[in-house]
């Protein structure tokens, strides 16, 4: 995990080396900012994958503007999770989320829901491609460590469901790309 998300966790503020310049921009104009959630699941987080799955949506150029753990509470999975409650492995879905602790983040770019869902892949890791989240670190469908909203419409409301709007940052990004040559 980067020093800059270290220091955020642990309650600072982020800092930047003596030096680095303070070039300000917002990454995305605000009129096509989106916004999706992501969640590490319990065997994401168990597995310490955690800092792997922040990397790769930092390194895609979006933002983290929301994250906290949490033991999932049985009325926010029931009402995640409400359009599956006719499926057979819903009962066993409710239980695996609520096993452990989840990672819940809000991602905003421009078209980072369909990005997201990109770079997690397929639900069975058996058909998800390399290079994605699911076809690189999961082990099973049941098991697949990461949820993407599906669309905007379902973003907003994961987002609402899983996090207060006091939660949430508005903030400016500091452009390092002269420092950090890819």
């Amino acid at each position: 995990m980067n020093f800059i998300l270290r220091r955020l966790l642990s309650g600072g503020r982020a800092v930047y080396p003596a030096g680095t310049p303070s070039v300000h921009y917002s990454s995305v104009a605000p009129e096509i900012r989106e916004r999706t959630l992501i969640a590490v699941k319990p065997d994401g987080v168990q597995r310490r994958l955690v800092g792997e799955i922040i990397k790769r949506f930092e390194r895609r150029g979006f933002k983290l503007v929301g994250i906290k753990m949490l033991q999932a509470s049985e009325g926010i999975l029931a009402k995640h999770y409400h359009d599956l409650q006719t499926k057979p492995f819903y009962p066993s879905l409710l239980r695996y989320m609520a096993s452990g602790p989840v990672v819940a983040m809000v991602w905003e770019g421009h078209n980072v829901v369909r990005s997201s869902r990109l770079m997690v892949g397929d639900t069975d890791s058996s058909q998800a491609k390399p290079g994605t989240v699911r076809g690189d670190l999961s082990v099973h469908i049941s098991r697949n460590i990461i949820h993407a909203s599906d669309s905007v419409e379902v973003a907003e409301k994961e987002i609402g469901l899983w996090f207060h709007r006091a939660e949430l940052t508005n903030w400016e990004t500091n452009d390092h790309s002269d420092l950090y040559q890819v």
